[in-house]
């Protein structure tokens, strides 16, 4: 008999138990020309535990020196973790200062190059799923989620977008130095950078667009229905959880969107002036309800991130006047019913954790849960998901437990099914 795997995280090597983090405090000094990044990481933790040992996920720079409560302590960096030896930590709060510096590098993965990434001319990050400590020292997993502070000083002529309310922005000799503040509770992999020359302009309340100029006819159309995408999600899912959000749109081309806390990042390549990836735009401002605001507590359940996202282009497909989520969802269905029947929606793997399996039987699974209780109480259900988990984390048991709280009768059949079985059920 082959052990089950169920409980062994799809990667090991990132995150420390031990301790949680409340807040990171990052200063960074960044030369966009020689890839060059010094920073100042200052977390404020709780040890959940008595601690003699301790640890975080950290990429290729050179660490310059460490303080836990104020003090300098012993350290080791190898194979992307700095273990420290603080002596004995009590439970209870405590503090690290990280001194670091080097030419970030992304993290290798099984789908290509996660995290800080240059541009032809400026940087992204892209860190989903474990791309966190190619720029900061971190509790890299998704269920230790902390406020943040993020200063980025960098050449005058470059803009700077990270996640939250830009706070302060101050020009001097050395560059411009820009201040964001994320108030909200956010996933390390979450945390993001963009560095470009930017030209910024207002979608709605709240909502920014930076764009390389000589796009910006094309962005501004692109982009233009944001505002009433951003009323029509808030109707079915709920309040949107964040203060702002941003968009930004690289000079470079990008193979796909890429979602952070408050902001998605689009390639040059996703604008045509004809609103052509228009249900990209949607996945994307979906992931603010179902990936931010909630995440999930373990890798395995990505199907609560990208299924609901995936389900929200069909949402808006219908809202906005095009194809109905029954006509894309029957066929949907008999694409996926074409392909092998081996995936396993509630648990796919490692490897298959991006398959487009994960999205498109996702969305199929919330389709037939909305034929199967009507749309009155799956929209309520969607409404109280995001209320009651707002700023947490998640899990498929507690949808499911949910689910079940708006079902006429016993649906674990169904759910058995669509999530844990290979073969793909017959739409209801």
């Amino acid at each position: 008999m082959v052990p089950s795997t169920a409980h062994l995280p799809y990667f090991p090597s990132h995150g420390n138990a031990g301790y949680r983090v409340e807040h990171y405090d990052l200063s960074l000094d960044y030369r966009v020309t020689s890839n060059r990044l010094g920073g100042t990481a200052r977390l404020s933790a709780v040890a959940t535990e008595t601690l003699s040992r301790l640890s975080l996920d950290l990429g290729t720079f050179r660490v310059g020196g460490v303080l836990v409560n104020g003090k300098a302590v012993r350290f080791t960096h190898r194979d992307g973790k700095l273990h420290l030896a603080p002596g004995r930590l009590a439970p209870g709060p405590f503090t690290i200062e990280v001194r670091y510096a080097g030419s970030p590098r992304p993290v290798s993965s099984f789908w290509g190059e996660l995290g800080w990434e240059q541009l032809t001319d400026g940087v992204i990050v892209a860190s989903q799923p474990i791309g966190g400590p190619s720029w900061f020292p971190c509790n890299d997993r998704p269920d230790d989620k902390a406020s943040y502070r993020i200063a980025v000083t960098t050449a005058s002529p470059y803009t700077v977008v990270a996640n939250g309310d830009l706070t302060a922005r101050r020009r001097e000799a050395a560059g411009t130095t820009w201040v964001y503040e994320q108030r909200e509770p956010m996933a390390s992999y979450l945390a993001s950078v963009q560095i470009g020359r930017y030209q910024q302009a207002e979608l709605g309340p709240r909502m920014r667009l930076a764009f390389p100029p000589k796009i910006a006819a094309k962005a501004r159309y692109d982009f233009g229905r944001q505002n009433q995408m951003m009323e029509v999600f808030s109707d079915r899912f709920g309040a949107y959880p964040f203060g702002s959000y941003t968009v930004v749109v690289t000079d470079d081309e990008l193979e796909i969107p890429v979602e952070a806390q408050g902001m998605s990042i689009f390639g040059a390549n996703h604008v045509d002036g004809l609103r052509g990836e228009e249900r990209l735009v949607a996945h994307e401002l979906a992931h603010q309800w179902f990936g931010n605001s909630l995440t999930l507590t373990g890798w395995r359940d990505i199907w609560l991130h990208e299924g609901f996202a995936c389900y929200a282009e069909w949402i808006w497909s219908e809202a906005s006047g095009g194809e109905s989520a029954d006509a894309l969802a029957a066929r949907c269905h008999q694409r996926l019913s074409a392909l092998p029947q081996d995936f396993v929606l509630g648990d796919p793997g490692a490897r298959r954790l991006f398959d487009d399996r994960v999205y498109k039987r996702g969305a199929l699974t919330l389709h037939a849960l909305r034929r199967v209780v009507g749309d009155l109480a799956f929209f309520a259900m969607l409404r109280e998901w995001t209320s009651a988990n707002r700023h947490g984390n998640v899990t498929t048991d507690m949808f499911l437990d949910l689910a079940l709280q708006y079902a006429t009768r016993s649906y674990d059949g169904f759910f058995a099914s669509w999530l844990y079985g290979t073969r793909l059920p017959p739409l209801p």
